[in-house]
């Protein structure tokens, strides 16, 4: 069977998709469609504050559907990341300096000067990444089971119970050729399997679980595209032994000066507590809250919690 085309991941619904030009590639972001709602909806959508959700691993721009139809009053784009779904996947640029740069790049393509980013796991990193590195893009940030990359680093070496949660993964793909034909093979079922094992209890009943793993095991199978997301977990461990990677981190501690908020589904069996709590050392402004009943995919298993929680901030940091 031919592995599927990347207009796989162009699914109908109330949006529309781009192809937008940043950082030297071509992304495929998916923008909402209207907007209503307590910020200024009299303005036209390029003039009301820019919004961009970015998914996590194994992902791409579907994972914030419930997102793009339940925030209200902003410009809310969501983006296949480098390397995923419908954007270019070029061989190079999975690390945090590049990502950022993607980041910031779209902010500027999509004709604003700053945004807030909304991030999940692989996403949340460049949200954290972007914000330091590229100050004036970003108005604030709000993450999914994505600590600060310090908090999470600490995390992983100091505490037993995250760094068997995190460790063998990130070891186990920087192998090469084995974990892409790991990802990818049986239709992909690896990918179904990988959120099953992180969802909370009530989410993989339902009938948008079943949809959902659909079509991430389509996208993964797109050319490159299990190659690219190995790519993020490739950089974030083999710099650690590099320079490169020792200056990111150190880059990493500065100031986060943007409001922030950090949402935990509360039975996410992957990201712990242990480095939310690290987190507070690196923002210790931020909101952070558990989302009940959810596993590590809280935007998509609990999407009215969680769209409430992102309405709040996002009012919060506008009006």
């Amino acid at each position: 069977m031919a592995p599927p085309d990347p207009s796989v991941v162009r699914i109908d619904g109330p949006w529309r998709h781009l192809d937008v030009h940043a950082n030297g590639i071509r992304f495929h972001v998916v923008e909402a469609e209207g907007a209503s709602g307590a910020l200024d909806e009299s303005r036209p959508l390029t003039d009301r504050p820019l919004v961009i959700l970015l998914h996590g691993f194994a992902s791409f721009w579907w994972s914030w559907r419930h997102q793009l139809r339940g925030l209200s009053g902003a410009r809310v784009v969501a983006v296949d990341l480098r390397g995923y779904g419908g954007s270019d996947k070029p061989p190079r640029g999975y690390d945090g300096w590049t990502l950022a740069g993607d980041t910031a790049g779209l902010v500027r393509a999509l004709g604003h000067n700053s945004a807030t980013l909304v991030g999940h796991a692989d996403g949340g990193l460049v949200c954290w990444a972007t914000a330091v590195l590229h100050p004036r893009a970003v108005h604030a940030i709000a993450v999914v089971s994505s600590p600060h990359p310090a908090a999470l680093r600490a995390s992983a070496l100091r505490r037993r119970d995250q760094g068997r949660a995190l460790v063998p993964w990130m070891l186990r793909y920087q192998v090469p050729l084995w974990p892409e034909h790991m990802l990818t093979r049986d239709d992909a079922a690896e990918v179904e399997r990988l959120v099953r094992s992180r969802s909370g209890a009530k989410w993989p009943a339902t009938e948008d679980f079943a949809h959902t793993v659909t079509h991430l095991r389509r996208a993964i199978q797109i050319p490159s595209a299990a190659h690219s997301a190995l790519e993020y977990q490739r950089w974030a461990v083999r710099s650690q032994l590099r320079s490169e990677g020792r200056r990111f981190m150190r880059s990493m501690k500065g100031p986060i000066s943007v409001p922030v908020l950090h949402l935990r589904g509360e039975s996410d069996p992957y990201v712990l507590a242990d480095p939310v709590y690290r987190t507070q050392h690196y923002a210790p402004h931020g909101r952070y809250v558990s989302v009940d009943g959810a596993g590590h995919f809280a935007h998509e298993e609990a999407p009215n919690a969680v769209n409430e929680q992102l309405s709040r901030f996002l009012q919060q940091v506008y009006l």
